[in-house]
């Protein structure tokens, strides 16, 4: 099984939604999602901006994405099937977001996740370099990562 990175497209907006949606640990549905204005509709709208988003494939099969947004020089999400966590799928499209918001000029970037030290991602965004430095008014932490 080999993993392929590739740019997701306007037609993948149905396959970000059902792999958003299948995530055990910060799971929402999509109603939801529609409650914060993320929709199908909204997602492929900042698809058209400023934003960028990758999807990870297993011979073909979409099994994880990432999305970025330039401006903002954050990580707006990252997701992977629970099946098919522990395959560096997370690590490939993390490095592929951080790549992109380098070269789109970006000195530090942001994202934001749960603040719980036993969460998954918490454990994994601090194993790739990034720090958490401040919680948020919702209880979300906020982690930066300098260019190297």
């Amino acid at each position: 099984m080999s993993l392929n990175i590739r740019d997701a497209r306007l037609e993948d907006v149905e396959t970000l939604f059902n792999i958003r949606t299948s995530v055990i640990e910060n799971h929402q549905s999509r109603e939801e999602l529609a409650e914060l204005g993320i929709t199908p509709e909204t997602v492929a709208e900042i698809l058209r901006t400023d934003y960028r988003a990758w999807i990870a494939e297993i011979d073909k099969q979409p099994i994880a994405f990432s999305i970025a947004n330039s401006t903002e020089k954050m990580i707006f999400g990252m997701f992977v099937l629970p099946a098919f966590e522990g395959r560096g799928a997370g690590r490939a499209l993390m490095q592929r977001a951080e790549e992109w918001l380098w070269a789109q000029g970006s000195e530090e970037i942001w994202l934001l996740t749960g603040n719980d030290p036993k969460l998954r991602a918490y454990g994994f965004y601090l194993h790739l370099g990034w720090i958490p430095t401040e919680v948020q008014a919702d209880e979300q932490i906020k982690f930066v990562k300098q260019r190297a």
